[in-house]
């Protein structure tokens, strides 16, 4: 337990009005969490101000308010710990409340546009292979060995993710791997958090809605590498980078730290070659100083996933895990939710549901299908409301030009109106679609019902979009989802019509 007086101490320009001993056993900033003893932190959001649940805070056991106001009404025997600016504060002091847990713990942190997910959970399956207990905070949800919790962003803020560690190192786990955002990195999200190996996947357009340029976009990315070359309690700092991509200069820039590169068109510490990918995998030669020549057959397929494998295995040779480790693994490594999922329901061609929102990764999925396509491909997709405008129309060149038949849908349209952005979609789509089938079909469920519909035997439905999501957000509403589900009840009711 920590007293107000000792965080106050940490922040320049504190002040606390109350008892300056009062004891602190939590930090909390959603008044539903707190318990006795908590410091409830009081953040004026755009929709929301947190000081209006001050007395909910306190009935449930608040001892302290954090706040930048002046004057705040608090009953007696609370305090109040008043500071300048409230996320410099809280980066400071909620690492220090829980005792630094990063510092416990060999963290990997694991950022770009596409592959993070992916290379998070092979990079977890090897280490937890080599005997270490391994917890994952990834996009899809937080780990803890076998234990899984759910999660709302990519990289939670701070009062959350050390919160989340300080149970993982409560827990006695070893490794911490993490997906790291560009929204985390720009906003300090992982303040506290002294990071051993960092790793660089790919960067292509996405976030620009928030970034507004790929430059900022890049540079937020880069900070992962200054953070893990930063001094520390611990030794051994590596990035791990993919210098096929034009980024991996920049990141390699910003890494004052033990560099590891990984490629395939061109020669690196890690090095694929003799790429052969199939319909059931992917077949190649791992080429490091200390894993010789290592033939490699994957039960993933796509030359994206050759990427994500070559960077998880530079994470694991960073730290230091034996060669024979690392191949048993990737032998055995068969999928991510979500991420290139087959969807078996007994139908005589393939569904594949994938997470893919970007242009890049949406090109990625399109590819590797085309390469082992015996017939037509059958694209299901849309874009994201209240996010980067740019990239709907370019997403809808993509699906035109690399599927045969486009069926352009809602993916999460948040506040907008899901026709306007599919008119933004459409605006690509015309542009490369030429004789093909297309349609428009406004309402998920009934998009994918309809690609079921007209698929035939050995044809590829691919869903785009929504991946591991079980969920849709609308504008007034959040509902159950999952491309998964409706995929076997459209291939059910098929069967049913015959």
């Amino acid at each position: 337990m920590k007293t107000i007086s000792q965080l106050a101490e940490l922040v320049e320009g504190s002040v606390v009005i109350g008892n300056k001993e009062t004891g602190i056993t939590g930090i909390e900033h959603d008044s539903r969490k707190v318990g006795k003893g908590t410091l409830f932190v009081c953040i004026p959001g755009l929709h929301v101000d947190g000081h209006k649940f001050i007395p909910q805070a306190v009935a449930a056991g608040a001892a302290a308010i954090l706040t930048t106001r002046e004057a705040v009404d608090v009953p007696d025997g609370v305090a109040v710990l008043r500071v300048t600016d409230l996320q410099a504060a809280l980066d400071t002091i909620v690492p220090f409340f829980h005792d630094y847990p990063a510092r416990s713990m060999r963290v990997i942190g694991i950022t770009g546009t596409n592959g993070k997910t992916t290379t998070s959970y092979i990079t977890r399956a090897i280490l937890r292979a080599a005997g270490y207990k391994v917890g994952l905070i990834g996009t899809i949800q937080i780990m803890m060995e076998d234990e899984v919790y759910p999660i709302h962003n990519t990289t939670p803020d701070v009062v959350e993710l050390q919160h989340t560690l300080a149970i993982m190192r409560d827990k006695g786990m070893d490794y911490v791997v993490m997906e790291v955002s560009s929204h985390a990195l720009d906003q300090n999200r992982v303040a506290g958090i002294e990071f051993d190996t960092a790793v660089f996947t790919n960067l292509t357009q996405d976030h620009l809605d928030y970034h507004k340029t790929l430059e900022n976009y890049m540079l937020a990315k880069a900070k992962l590498f200054e953070l893990v070359s930063k001094e520390g309690v611990k030794e051994g700092k590596t990035a791990v980078v993919n210098i096929d991509d034009a980024a991996g200069k920049t990141m390699l820039a910003h890494a004052a730290c033990q560099q590891l590169t990984y490629a395939i068109g061109q020669p690196a510490d890690l090095r694929a070659t003799d790429v052969d990918v199939l319909a059931s995998g992917a077949n190649f030669t791992l080429n490091h100083a200390d894993l010789g020549k290592m033939a490699l057959k994957l039960h993933i397929t796509g030359i994206f996933n050759v990427y994500n494998v070559m960077s998880a295995v530079g994470a694991a040779l960073a730290e230091h895990i034996k060669p024979q480790i690392i191949e048993k693994v990737l032998g055995g490594f068969t999928s991510v939710p979500g991420r290139f999922e087959l969807v078996k329901a007994g139908q005589d061609f393939s569904i594949i549901v994938d997470y893919a929102h970007t242009p890049d990764g949406v090109e990625n999925v399109l590819r590797t299908a085309r390469e082992i396509a015996k017939k037509k491909i059958i694209a299901v997709f849309g874009c994201g409301g209240d996010r980067d405008r740019t990239k709907r129309p370019i997403m809808g060149r993509i699906a035109a030009e690399l599927a045969d038949v486009v069926i352009a849908t809602s993916d999460n349209p948040r506040s907008e109106d899901p026709e306007f952005i599919l008119r933004e979609v459409e605006a690509g789509v015309r542009e490369k679609i030429g004789t093909k089938h297309h349609e428009k079909i406004t309402d998920r469920r009934e998009a994918i019902f309809r690609a079921v519909e007209l698929a035939e035997k050995d044809d590829i439905v691919i869903i785009l979009g929504k991946g591991h999501e079980d969920y849709q957000i609308l504008k007034d509403e959040t509902i159950h989802f999952d491309d998964k589900e409706v995929a076997r009840e459209a291939v059910a009711a098929r069967k049913e019509e015959k």
